[in-house]
């Protein structure tokens, strides 16, 4: 497991509280989605998750300027659009049984990647997961105090 994955990994197991706002900027959020952002941050990082009003985490986005996550063949799921960048989802391999998992990386247009991860329970938190997060807008996404 990449130190990106388990970042990622190990944010999904931490209370909200462990977040705090930073200098970064996540992206925008769908209209009328109900969702909010927590944050963390570090030198070169930006991570953002997507909470939805029940205290349930919809999504996570991971901001760098380079990404370890490398696509897999073999984990090929769906195709999409998200801000205007094609991406393909792919299945997560995280060692939690019952977890539907999916990852795609954006590569943005200021030198600046996004690891956008959903993990949910089943397949209609899966399907609206998805739904929320193809609706995302990278436009003022930054990372950093710039």
């Amino acid at each position: 497991m990449t130190m990106k994955h388990w970042l990622a990994a190990a944010a999904l197991c931490l209370p909200a509280g462990a977040f705090a706002q930073s200098a970064g900027r996540c992206p925008e959020l769908p209209a009328g989605s109900g969702l909010a952002w927590e944050t963390a941050a570090g030198d070169d990082f930006l991570f953002c998750k997507a909470m939805r009003e029940d205290g349930q985490q919809a999504f996570s986005v991971m901001l760098r300027a380079e990404s370890p996550f490398r696509e897999r063949f073999r984990l090929r799921e769906e195709e999409a659009v998200i801000d205007g960048h094609e991406v393909r989802w792919y299945r997560g391999e995280l060692a939690v049984q019952n977890a539907l998992v999916r990852e795609t990386l954006v590569e943005l247009d200021d030198e600046l990647t996004a690891h956008i991860m959903v993990r949910v329970d089943n397949e209609q938190q899966l399907a609206d997961s998805l739904r929320q997060a193809e609706g995302l807008r990278f436009s003022d996404t930054r990372i950093g105090s710039n």
